[in-house]
């Protein structure tokens, strides 16, 4: 085994064991919470070793680290997740390889996907970004949506040929009334997400929770976690 391979098996059974141990203080399956590895700022030979020891989801922020690596890795069974903002003009390269984009947060990049997807003939999973910072009119930079208009975006993803509304996702906010409170965040994202799925039932994923409060967003029912540094640790970016 590689040292390489090696430190990363070390952090995922670091990980797996905080994940672990959380589902079992909350109650929950271990099976009910799926990790994703943010992939974002190292090479496509990390994520081969991860695949090697497990890992099935990966998730990338910017598409010009993103696209070549998943051409490098188009031959692994990987799900890959978009996680970053995204600009309409990148839309038509991230649909050419994400499996989900979890930053949805505005009808007009509705639109774009859908039109992507039926000229690829692809179908795409969508999580809403919601932007619970946006509740105290504190709005980060991290995007998103405010919780009154998540089901407007909702209607026009069910409604869009190509896209299937998966859930919502949020980023642990950093202003307003839930900084630093991060399982009063997530709490209020599940309080959300219940709403949502009276109305659309199959949007059951709740993406939250990274590397510093994965345990806050199992305790609060999250599906999936997604970390990055605690499994690959802190790199220079690249190029």
């Amino acid at each position: 085994m590689t040292d390489r391979k090696a430190q990363l098996a070390a952090n995922l059974a670091q990980v797996e064991e905080r994940i672990a141990s959380s589902c079992a203080a909350a109650g929950r399956k271990r099976e009910e919470v799926t990790l994703i590895v943010v992939t974002k700022t190292y090479p496509a030979s990390d994520v081969r070793i991860l695949h090697e020891l497990g890992v099935r989801h990966v998730a990338e922020n910017r598409d010009q680290d993103a696209a070549p690596k998943a051409t490098a890795c188009a031959d692994l069974s990987l799900t890959w997740h978009f996680v970053g903002q995204l600009q309409t003009n990148k839309v038509r390269s991230v649909t050419s390889y994400a499996d989900i984009v979890q930053s949805v947060d505005r009808t007009k990049l509705v639109t774009a996907l859908s039109a992507a997807v039926v000229r690829g003939e692809r179908e795409l999973g969508c999580l809403i970004q919601v932007a619970l910072d946006a509740e105290s009119g504190e709005r980060g930079e991290r995007g998103g949506v405010a919780s009154d208009g998540v089901e407007e975006l909702a209607a026009a993803i069910g409604a869009a040929p190509g896209l299937r509304l998966d859930g919502l996702m949020t980023v642990a906010p950093l202003a307003g009334e839930y900084a630093g409170r991060q399982r009063a965040a997530f709490d209020r994202l599940m309080e959300i997400s219940s709403r949502l799925r009276a109305g659309h039932p199959a949007a059951n994923m709740v993406s939250a929770g990274m590397s510093g409060d994965l345990e806050d967003a199992v305790a609060a029912g999250a599906t999936h976690v997604r970390v990055g540094t605690a499994v690959l640790g802190v790199r220079p970016r690249l190029g």
